[in-house]
């Protein structure tokens, strides 16, 4: 599956240049001419672009994950994670997925790919993963504690509404689902089983 890189609302001009080397953040800077002629000094971050996974058990459960991570607050969220220098989309959903949740899928849907953020260059990818095979435990990163919990559809987008939810790139699609029963159906047949 060939998957296209989605565009920044705001895209990295050719002669920007490195000024901070982070180990997820750099930064770049470049001379920006304003309206009324000036010029000033723009900047942008840059990241590794990651992986969302929603992956659907068997008995048509959504697989989210309640995970904590050093420094911040517990949450709810899907699986997921950046994806390595070199590696493929789908590979390294592929990856997040078994890592995470001890699942491998026979099918990905690539639900949406964003930029988020204008000033970050950083795209995120989400996927449905479906057929779903228990391969291994969790092989988490030394700063991830994870604990699956799978929920029926409505549960799911009561918690993805709430606070502690921690994919916001599909708040939107969860809010016109909410208000929208064309597009909550929709959304239902996208988290389905089959």
């Amino acid at each position: 599956m060939k998957i296209e890189r989605p565009k920044s609302a705001q895209p990295l001009p050719d002669d920007a240049r490195l000024v901070f080397k982070g180990v997820i953040f750099d930064t770049y800077q470049w001379r920006q001419k304003m309206f009324d002629g000036t010029v000033e000094t723009f900047e942008k971050l840059k990241r590794p672009d990651t992986v969302t996974i929603f992956p659907i058990l068997e008995d048509g459960k959504i697989l989210l994950t309640k995970q904590k991570q050093p420094g911040k607050d517990s949450f709810i969220g899907a699986a997921g994670g950046r994806v390595d220098a070199g590696e493929d989309i789908i590979s390294a959903a592929k990856r997040e997925l078994l890592e995470e949740t001890g699942y491998s899928a026979d099918k990905f849907i690539l639900w949406k790919a964003i930029q988020p953020i204008s000033k970050i260059e950083w795209a995120v990818y989400v996927f449905i993963a479906k057929g779903l095979k228990k391969v291994s435990d969790l092989s988490l990163d030394a700063g991830e504690q994870i604990e699956a919990m799978p929920v029926e559809f409505e549960e799911f987008m009561q918690i993805a509404l709430g606070d502690n939810f921690y994919e916001p790139e599909i708040y939107r699609e969860i809010i016109e689902a909410t208000f929208n029963e064309k597009k909550k159906q929709e959304l239902k047949k996208l988290f389905s089983i089959d």
